[in-house]
């Protein structure tokens, strides 16, 4: 590289520092490792990067974290500002290369400008030679000063030596930096040094845990078998399903869980929104993209298709010990292209997977399927509570006003959340116009979160069977209901087990009787009336009071037109 071409290479790296603190990107490297190749690229180095990466922190270098083709002026300062650490071995001959040096000044830009850390690794030479620039480092700066010297051009003249200016300050920087230094420490031992490395890594950089709601009321009770499943140090590889319907809190219960315990594992992967993803273009492929760069600490492999990427995961995932997470999956070919058959994962992985459906995989391919409970009445309060009032418990005046809203929400975390953050702050006049409403149309974000489970039925068959039980036959027997509903064309049996195992239907284990939550049972009855808002008559179903006005009004207009043709037939008589 010409020293123009490494002018404006410097220039760029310090513009990208400067651009970090505007951009707000998130961090996609633990590490960033800066190096003399030539002294410890096959050697130390490479036993420090191959310990990071075990040890599950995402590492950068040079030789293997750019793609072919790159520009390495152009990736590299882009590492180094998504690297929540910088590692710089300081080895003997680290100065020798204005690469390096270049490096460096950008690394500590960084931690000046975007507070990006630095941690120095003194390799076979002591603080005080890289502060003072003694030995091998003297010599480098000679060699630097004389080509400063020798250059006839006085812009280049220039500018070098405004370089050299600065690499000799960003090495005092550095060397004042609190740092290991190998001659010190281990008794010189490399392997114990590199240990005692990763644990300082370790201190200074916590992988990122998931977001999770705050206020997790319940959330030990809900997820207390699953931790100790997790916890389990057999070798079996497990799968367990978490279900419920929307909102119930299946997602936050999943990454409670991972945050707990990815950490035990050598590598974890938590794949958000898969049903959703995978219905995009290439989704799958993203999918698979995304499991193979957790698992191997952010390497970025090329597929091309979802057969390829199989290859890939297997490849990847049946000689480590995973943890995971498949959340809102809804088909079966949706595991099978971003996970494959579980048979190959490495003893002592674990698979949790989030859905709708009780039935999603067959009981011999789950060790459990865990079915989220509602809410009790005091822990919806609670939750309602810290929601509306800040607090765990209503202020005066609003008790029985947040009673009706959680019988109304029946356990549903989404919903408790939802109207809580929506009557917060309001008066009570406010509160009791809002209690009237939902009891006429159902808030419409939790409906909409509720009617995935909906809109994911096989067909027609099983939604209008939906809607009829919903309307109709909510607290009836099973067995009454088939029969009434088989003679109106329907196969009810096969209808019923669908609903069930979307989470849309129970059946009482006592009395046999049909039964939905509150919040299923009015989305159901919220759709009709979407039929047709204004006119009642045009829907398709009708119930109850809904029945007796659409009756009493087309009796009425019956009468009306009645009478309206006597008149006229009386008219003409005449």
């Amino acid at each position: 590289m010409t020293r123009s071409v490494r002018s404006v290479h410097l220039r760029f790296l310090s513009f990208v520092c400067a651009m970090a603190t505007t951009s707000g990107s998130p961090f996609a490297y633990h590490v960033f490792l800066s190096f003399r190749g030539e002294d410890t690229r096959k050697t130390f180095t490479d036993h420090l990067y191959t310990a990071l990466v075990q040890a599950g922190f995402q590492t950068f270098r040079d030789d293997d974290s750019i793609e072919r083709g790159k520009y390495l002026n152009l990736e590299l300062p882009k590492a180094i500002e998504q690297s929540r650490i910088s590692i710089v071995v300081l080895s003997e001959n680290y100065a020798s290369s204005t690469w390096c040096l270049d490096e460096l000044v950008t690394i500590l830009e960084c931690n000046r400008t975007h507070g990006n850390d630095v941690l120095p690794v003194f390799h076979d030479v002591e603080p005080s030679e890289v502060r003072k620039r003694e030995g091998s480092f003297e010599k480098a700066f000679e060699r630097y000063e004389n080509e400063v010297e020798e250059e006839d051009d006085h812009e280049r003249r220039m500018e070098l030596a405004k370089r050299v200016v600065g690499w000799k300050a960003a090495l005092r920087q550095v060397a004042a930096l609190t740092g290991m230094v190998l001659k010190n420490q281990a008794d010189g031992h490399e392997s114990k040094f590199i240990k005692k490395i990763v644990n300082v890594v370790g201190d200074k950089v916590k992988r990122t845990e998931l977001s999770v709601a705050p206020h997790l009321i319940g959330i030990d009770l809900r997820a207390g078998n699953i931790n100790s499943w997790l916890r389990d140090e057999s070798n079996d590889v497990g799968i367990v399903a978490i279900c419920g319907i929307g909102g119930i809190g299946k997602t936050t219960i999943a990454k409670y869980l991972y945050n707990l315990n990815f950490e035990r594992f050598e590598g974890s992967s938590f794949l958000a929104s898969v049903r959703e993803v995978s219905e995009q273009p290439d989704g799958l492929v993203r999918l698979q993209r995304q499991l193979l760069s957790d698992i191997l600490k952010g390497k970025k492999e090329k597929i091309y298709n979802a057969d390829q990427g199989i290859v890939r995961i297997k490849e990847a995932l049946r000689c480590r010990k995973v943890l995971v997470v498949l959340d809102d999956v809804d088909q079966v070919d949706q595991l099978d292209a971003v996970l494959g058959m579980p048979d190959w994962l490495y003893s002592g992985s674990k698979i949790i997977i989030t859905t709708r459906r009780k039935q999603l995989l067959k009981a011999s391919e789950v060790d459990t399927v865990h079915e989220v409970a509602r809410m009790h009445r005091t822990e919806s309060l609670e939750l309602f509570s810290w929601y509306a009032f800040g607090q765990d418990h209503p202020i005066e005046g609003y008790m029985d006003y947040s009673k009706r809203v959680v019988h109304y929400c029946d356990g549903l975390p989404l919903a408790l959340q939802v109207l809580g953050s929506s009557l917060s702050g309001k008066s009570i006049d406010v509160w009791e116009s809002a209690l009237e409403k939902l009891e006429a149309i159902p808030e419409g974000e939790i409906l909409k979160k509720l009617k995935i489970s909906y809109d994911s039925l096989q067909d027609d068959h099983d939604k209008n069977l939906y809607l009829d039980i919903a309307c109709f036959f909510v607290g009836k027997d099973k067995d009454w209901t088939i029969t009434i509903l088989d003679g109106c064309g329907f196969f009810t049996k096969i209808g019923i087990h669908n609903l069930i195992d979307r989470c849309l239907l129970r059946v009482g284990q006592r009395d046999n009787k049909l039964w939905m939550p509150h919040l299923i049972q009015d989305m159901g009855r919220e759709i009709v009336r979407l039929e047709s808002t204004k006119e009642p008559g045009k829907r398709s179903r009708l119930w109850q009071k809904e029945a007796f006005n659409v009756l009493r009004e087309k009796t009425v207009r019956i009468i009306y037109l009645m009478s309206t043709s006597m008149v006229l037939v009386g008219i003409c008589l005449n």
